[in-house]
């Protein structure tokens, strides 16, 4: 490789002219090169120097070493100093030696810019002869030796990560502003530059251009730009472009800015340094610039602060606690690139002692991963610390700490923590405060220091379940982990659920549902029944389906679950009525089925019975399981009954009785009778045994006595009930297929014309709307029949029928009204009565009559 020279300075006339020029070229160098070098080479003495200085005071002026990158992306490396007279006698005289480096190309050996300061390859003098040949090479500089860097470095530890935060930023960032260095001599500007280029990414720092010394730093290009500091004072506020670095003054007093966590003075602006720039000062100011090497070799990518800090920490240089993070991390990410002197010196800085009072959550978390990657390949005196530290964080922490094992510790180590941290424990774990994360922590620390803590065990567990139970998300990787470690927690947990089984299945078994919970106890010692558990967990993790729509059948896999006989604890029928049904009643057919399969006898301890009450009272009308099931639970529980319940029971049953035959006279006064008791009774109960009354009455030819007292009894449900009964299609298509029973509903209806009441809204509905549209669907032969039959009842009820049917409403409403002849005067026969209603059945025309003693006289053809 060659590098061309140039040298500059004041010379006599000559072919190039007189005065300042280049005195020296190497061939080949472009006008270009030559135009832009001029601008960077020259020199000014400082303000306050002599004007005619001695031979020792030119020696004293500040040397202007520079690396400066031209437009063409070539390099300039030059050395200027000041010469004192040039050959006229004129003062104010400086060569400048020079050395171009084509675009793309470094110095020999890739050496760096700097080692060239005061290099013995520099002239202080055009040489004499022809045009000067390239150079192969500058010899490296014996002034930047490495103690006098390390004093150096020292010396300025308060600016060194503010400056080294600049520099990192203009690597960054070609926008960033110029960095001025303010130094009283030139050659500490170069230091600073030399302590710049070991610890930069080797790439930035062979990019980094430089000026040890200018007048004028506002017309300076370079990266750095040192000044005396005369020159100083016009860049104040310039931060935008500048960052003044003021090095020649003492650093800032105690009542000044806040140091940064690196101990040295914050950025000109008062920003915190950057972390690799913290790193890289720590570095510097301990001696072991050695390290920066090896950290250029590691992987990561360029300013992180890990691999710096990394190998600090390996070295035993201590870092603020974010350096500390950071190293742990990334020696997570990259373990094998430590070896293992390396990785225990990098454990044994992380695991001393610090002055700070509380260690930060990341540092922490960060060990603890560490530890977690590593910890089984140290030493066991290099582990133990660091696993003594991170026990004593996750009892300390509010925040979690992962522990590592047991086998971690020493015996020694573990017997001193255990007497440290065991109160500390204890009451941690008892602490309702803040939820279970932490107390289910220092269980499994107290477990690895054998910190007795059985006592604290089920009420921990309690305060546990109450938290699965109110938010079943609650369990997690952490509690799993616990509960796998501690057995005793695991077993007090599956009690506590059971007891909370019985109490409410429904939430038991949601949680269930939704966290996988080990329905096993780890302990075979302490494994217990524990049935309400079990009936739960077959609920949530039985097959899908359960019972495939068979609720008894469910019923009865669910006991089974339970591995428990009900009739040993019969409040298993409890819970498992809840888990089947829920909120929901057990259907009669269902409840009948119950109660034949298990007895009377375990549902009066289990306190089931009031379920198969409740299946019964709101039973489908009309089904005939709901009377049979009111028979049944009348005789099965006799003693238990509230009288309310049994009353409406014996509605129920009273309605069996009728759909069988076996009710005896008097059905409607029996009706409200047991009404009466029963208020208030479920409608779906009174519609029930209504209607069984009223298709009784429908269908039993010899009910009229019994219709006499639905008529008497003003009952607005039995008179709906009877109505609703009247209007079924069974009841039209009787009507249209067998006159005599059309004649009997003819009769029936026409009775008690003037009752008034809930007859009197249902009598005109059931002629109008049930018997006139059957009537009218009749043939004339169908008619004839029907007069033939109400004949044979009296002829005078033959007559009403054809008055009615004939066409017209005037017929109608004489007969509704209770009479053929309503002339004054004229009154019609009148139904003898032995009821004792006063008032009732005192109506006149066809079909008008009261009390049931008169109903068979009545029916057999009218009074005698």
């Amino acid at each position: 490789m060659s590098l061309g020279q140039l040298h500059y300075t004041s010379a006599p006339p000559g072919p190039d002219g007189s005065g300042f020029r280049f005195t020296a070229l190497t061939p080949g160098l472009p006008q270009s090169v030559l135009r832009e070098a001029e601008q960077l080479i020259g020199y000014e003495p400082p303000r306050n120097a002599p004007s005619r200085p001695s031979a020792t005071e030119l020696e004293a002026f500040p040397r202007a070493f520079s690396y400066s990158e031209l437009s063409d992306g070539s390099r300039l490396l030059a050395r200027t100093v000041y010469t004192g007279a040039d050959y006229s006698g004129r003062w104010g005289n400086f060569h400048a030696h020079a050395v171009h480096l084509a675009p793309g190309r470094q110095l020999p050996d890739g050496a760096l810019p700097v080692s060239a300061w005061e290099s013995p390859g520099w002239a202080a003098a055009t040489p004499e002869g022809d045009a000067p040949p390239a150079l192969a090479a500058l010899p490296p500089s014996t002034l930047l030796d490495p103690a006098g860097l390390i004093a150096f470095a020292a010396s300025r530890a308060p600016w060194l990560a503010a400056v080294f935060t600049d520099l990192q930023r203009q690597a960054e960032d070609e926008t960033a502003p110029q960095v001025v260095l303010v130094e009283r001599d030139s050659a500490d500007v170069a230091r600073w530059v030399a302590l710049a280029s070991a610890a930069l990414p080797r790439e930035a720092a062979h990019r980094l251009t430089f000026t040890t010394y200018t007048r004028r730093p506002h017309l300076s290009g370079q990266r750095i730009v040192g000044v005396l500091p005369d020159d100083a004072h016009g860049l104040a506020g310039s931060g935008r472009r500048y960052r003044v670095h003021d090095c020649s003054a003492p650093p800032p007093a105690p009542d000044g800015p806040a140091p940064g966590p690196h101990g040295s003075a914050p950025g000109p602006d008062g920003s915190e340094p950057a972390p690799w720039a913290v790193a890289a000062a720590r570095i510097w100011s301990a001696g072991a610039f050695e390290l920066f090497q090896h950290a250029h070799r590691l992987p990561g990518e360029p300013f992180t602060a890990g691999p710096p800090s990394a190998l600090a920490l390996c070295a035993g240089i201590d870092l603020p606690s974010s350096h500390r993070t950071a190293a742990a991390l990334w020696a997570c990410e990259h373990p094998a690139e430590l070896d293992g002197q390396e990785l225990d010196g990098l454990v044994q800085t992380l695991a001393a002692p610090r002055q700070e009072a509380a260690v930060p959550a990341a540092e922490t978390a960060a060990l603890a991963e560490l530890f977690a990657r590593v910890g089984a390949n140290l030493r066991p005196e290099t582990a133990a610390p660091l696993a003594a530290r991170l026990l004593t964080a996750a009892v300390r922490s509010d925040e979690p700490v992962r522990p590592p094992e047991r086998k971690a510790l020493t015996d020694e180590v573990a017997r001193q923590l255990a007497a440290e941290l065991g109160p500390e424990l204890r009451a941690g774990i008892a602490d309702p405060a803040g939820g279970f994360a932490r107390p289910l922590r220092l269980l499994r620390v107290a477990g690895l220091l054998t910190v007795d803590c059985s006592d604290l065990v089920t009420p921990l567990a309690h305060r546990l379940a109450a938290a699965l139970l109110a938010d079943p998300s609650a369990y997690g990787g952490e509690l799993h982990e616990t509960l796998t470690d501690r057995p005793d927690l695991h077993t007090a947990l599956l009690r506590e659920l059971d007891a909370a089984a019985l109490a409410g299945p429904a939430s038991v078994t949601v949680l269930l549902e939704r966290a996988p919970v080990e329905l096993e106890s780890r302990e075979p010692e302490s494994r217990e029944p524990l049935p309400y558990l079990r009936m739960c967990g077959w609920k949530a993790r039985g097959p899908a389906g359960g019972g495939g729509g068979d609720r008894n059948g469910e019923l009865r896999a669910v006991l089974e679950a339970a591995r428990v006989s009900v009739f040993a604890h019969p409040p298993l029928l409890r819970v498992a009525f809840r888990l089947v049904w829920g909120s929901d009643t057990p259907t009669p057919e269902e409840a009948r089925y119950v109660l034949a399969e298990t007895g009377a006898d375990v549902h009066r301890p289990a306190e089931t019975w009031p379920f198969l009450v409740t299946a019964a009272l709101n039973g489908r009308p009309g089904d005939p399981h709901a009377d049979e099931l009111a028979h049944e639970l009348l005789a099965a529980f006799p003693t238990q009954l509230r009288p309310v319940d049994r009353a409406a029971l014996l509605l129920l049953e009273f309605a069996r009785d009728l759909r069988a035959g076996g009710a005896g006279p008097g059905w409607v006064d029996r009706y409200l009778g047991l009404r009466r008791a029963a208020e208030p009774v479920n409608p779906t109960v009174l519609e029930h045994v209504c209607g069984r009354i009223a298709r009784r009455l429908l269908t039993d030819p010899g009910a009229g006595r019994e219709l006499d007292d639905l008529i008497r009894s003003r009952d607005a449900d039995l008179c709906t009930a009877y109505e609703r009964a009247a209007r079924e299609d069974t009841v039209h298509s009787q009507l249209l297929r067998e006159p005599h029973y059309f004649a009997d509903r003819f009769v029936d209806w026409n009775a008690h014309p003037q009752a008034g009441g809930a007859w009197g809204k249902v009598r005109g509905a059931l002629l109008d709307g049930v018997l006139r549209p059957a009537a009218r669907a009749l043939a004339s032969e169908d008619l004839a029949a029907v007069e033939a039959a109400l004949a044979k009842r009296g002829a005078r009820h033959a007559e009403d029928f054809r008055a009615w049917n004939r066409p017209g409403a005037l017929s109608r409403l004489g007969l509704r009204f209770g009479g053929r002849d309503s002339r004054p005067g004229k009154a019609a026969p009148r139904r003898r009565s032995s009821g004792s209603d006063p008032g009732y059945g005192s109506g006149s025309g066809p079909g008008s009559g009261s009390g049931s003693g008169s109903d068979d006289r009545y029916r057999d053809g009218g009074v005698r």
